[in-house]
C-alpha cells in the first residue's frame, strides 16, 4: 500500500524541483525527503526518480504516480470536509492568505461577518503576494487564500489547487496632473497606447517577482517599451502618493484606486484584474472555507462582483503568467 504522506513529498518535488525544496518547505531535512522517497519506491517497486547531474528527476512512472498522487489528495481533501461538516461546522483555526489590496479593501468586512455568523471560527490572515500562495496552500501552511490574475496574458492551471470566482476589476495608469497625456481626450477608456506617452517617464512598481510587477511590465511591453523603474512601492495608497508629488507614472487596480488624491489622473486600461478565492483541490466544501468564501462574496461591492455557480471549483491559475516578448527595435 502506498503511503498518503510519501505521495505528497513526490507531488511536491514534482513541483518544486529539489530535494533541498521540498525539506525546506515542508520542515525536514534533505536527508528525510531523500529516505521517505527511497521508501516510495520500494513500495511501488519502480523506479520513481533518475539522476541528473547534482540534482534528481522524476521518471515517466514516477510522473504518472504524481498524476494519482494529485487524484488521491483531492479526495481525501473532500473527505475531510465532509468530516468537518459533519463534526461541528465552520469552527476552528482557519488560515488566510491575502494580498494586500484586498487586506485593506475586503476582508476587515469579511472578517466582522464571519464573527457574526460564526463565532466558533478563528480566522487568521496572513498578507502574502499572490505569487507565494500556490507553495504555501499545497504545504497546508494556509487553507485559503485570495489570489489574482490578469487577462493580458493567459496562465496554466496551478496543480493541486482549486479556485471560485470573486471579484473583477478596471486597471488605470495613473500619472500626475500635467504630464504629458494630460488632456480631455486622454481621460477615460483607451488602448495599451495610452501608455506609449510615459515610455521615458519614472516608473513606480511593486516589488520583483510579484504578480503586481510581473502585469505591468507586461502592459508596458505591449505598448512598445521597457520601463524605466525608480521606485518600488507595494502599497497603492503610497503609490498614488508618490504619482501626486510628481515622482512617476504607475499602474493601479480599481480597488487600489478609490479616493486618489489631488493631482493624480486616472486613465482607464483595457486590461482587467481578478480576484478568486483560492484553496487545496476539494476543499471548497470544507465548512470553514465555505463560510469565509460567502463572506468574501458579501464584503465585494456590488459592481464588483463576479458571478458563479455556488460550490463551483476551477483550476487556480498559474501565479505568474509567461512574460511576452519585447518589443523590436525601431
Amino acid at each position: 500500500m502506498l503511503d498518503v504522506r510519501r505521495l505528497r513529498l513526490l507531488r511536491e518535488l514534482a513541483l518544486r524541483g529539489t530535494i533541498a525544496a521540498v525539506a525546506e518547505a515542508l520542515a525536514f531535512t534533505p536527508s528525510a525527503v531523500s529516505q521517505q522517497l527511497g521508501t516510495l519506491e520500494r513500495e511501488a517497486g519502480v523506479a520513481l526518480l533518475e539522476r541528473s547531474g547534482r540534482g534528481v528527476r522524476l521518471t515517466p512512472a514516477g510522473r504518472n504516480l504524481v498524476r494519482h498522487a494529485e487524484a488521491v489528495l483531492e479526495r481525501l481533501e473532500q473527505a475531510e470536509a465532509e468530516l468537518a461538516e459533519a463534526r461541528h461546522g465552520p469552527a476552528g483555526p482557519l488560515r488566510i492568505g491575502a494580498f494586500p489590496t484586498a487586506t485593506r479593501a475586503l476582508v476587515p468586512e469579511a472578517l466582522a461577518l464571519l464573527a457574526a455568523r460564526f463565532p466558533a471560527l478563528e480566522p487568521m490572515v496572513s498578507e502574502m503576494d499572490p505569487a507565494g500562495v500556490a507553495h504555501a496552500l499545497r504545504a497546508g501552511d494556509l487553507d485559503v487564500a485570495l489570489v489574482h490574475d490578469y487577462d493580458l496574458a493567459p496562465t496554466p492551471p496551478e496543480p493541486g489547487l482549486a479556485a471560485v470566482p470573486l471579484c473583477e476589476e478596471a486597471m488605470y495608469l495613473a500619472c500626475p496632473g500635467d504630464a504629458v497625456d494630460a488632456d480631455d481626450a486622454a481621460v477615460g477608456s483607451g488602448g495599451l497606447e495610452v501608455l506609449a506617452p510615459h515610455r521615458n517617464a519614472p516608473w513606480i512598481m511593486a516589488a520583483p517577482d510579484t504578480l503586481c510587477r510581473a502585469a505591468t511590465e507586461q502592459m508596458c511591453r505591449a505598448a512598445g517599451f521597457v520601463p524605466r523603474v525608480r521606485h518600488q512601492v507595494d502599497e497603492f495608497a503610497t503609490v498614488l502618493a508618490f504619482v501626486a508629488a510628481g515622482h512617476g507614472i504607475a499602474v493601479v487596480p480599481q480597488l487600489g484606486a478609490a479616493d486618489p488624491p489631488v493631482g493624480v489622473r486616472l486613465t482607464a486600461l483595457p486590461v482587467r484584474r481578478r480576484t478568486r478565492v483560492a484553496f487545496r483541490g476539494g476543499a471548497g466544501a470544507h465548512p470553514a472555507v465555505a463560510a469565509l468564501t460567502r463572506a468574501l462574496r458579501d464584503a465585494v461591492p456590488e459592481p464588483l462582483r463576479m458571478v458563479s455557480s455556488p460550490g463551483t471549483e476551477v483550476p487556480m491559475p498559474s501565479p505568474l503568467p509567461p512574460p511576452l516578448p519585447s518589443p523590436s527595435a525601431p
